[in-house]
């Protein structure tokens, strides 16, 4: 039986969304509503489009470092379609790839809410867009409350911001 996504969008050759060149995928639906967001057309969940995982990994190209699940925000997702993040997951991983996650939502409100997406992540850039906080300058996330988590080989998450672009904000909102 062939799996399916709701997405916004999937996006080949990203160089903005992680390490490497990337595939970007886009899921549609999101409770936070970041004011200032910058995909304000993935917040309505029955919004986007559905597409195969077949379809998705008919875009994926062996020089890619990995994949992102972006948004909307993936960590608000149905059990179906958290299934196929997690499934989309493994199918990158099987092939050498990384997988990177953007969330609204910070690490410590997923860890408290044990998401399944955490298990197959390997990095997550965490915490809403906050416009007074804006600095174009950062690699990977778009205001300084955001920071990049990179699980390690324990699978302990350890803050990597500063390995990125060599600045942090002490206050994470």
């Amino acid at each position: 039986m062939q799996q399916f996504l709701r997405v916004a969008g999937v996006t080949r050759d990203s160089i903005v969304d992680g390490p490497g060149v990337r595939l970007t995928v886009f899921s549609q639906g999101c409770k936070i509503k970041c004011p200032f967001c910058h995909n304000p057309q993935t917040w309505d969940f029955a919004g986007g489009q559905l597409i195969s995982l077949d379809d998705i990994l008919n875009n994926y190209r062996p020089q890619y470092q990995g994949i992102t699940f972006s948004g909307g925000e993936p960590f608000d997702q149905d059990d179906a379609q958290t299934a196929a993040l997690l499934f989309l997951a493994s199918l990158v991983h099987a092939r050498g790839g990384d997988v990177w996650a953007f969330s609204g939502h910070c690490l410590e409100f997923l860890r408290a809410n044990d998401h399944p997406l955490l298990d197959v992540i390997d990095a997550l850039v965490d915490g809403p867009f906050k416009w007074a906080l804006r600095d174009l300058s950062l690699k990977y996330r778009g205001s300084l409350n955001q920071q990049i988590w990179v699980k390690t080989p324990k699978g302990r998450w350890e803050n990597a911001t500063e390995r990125f672009d060599g600045k942090s904000f002490q206050h994470h909102f």
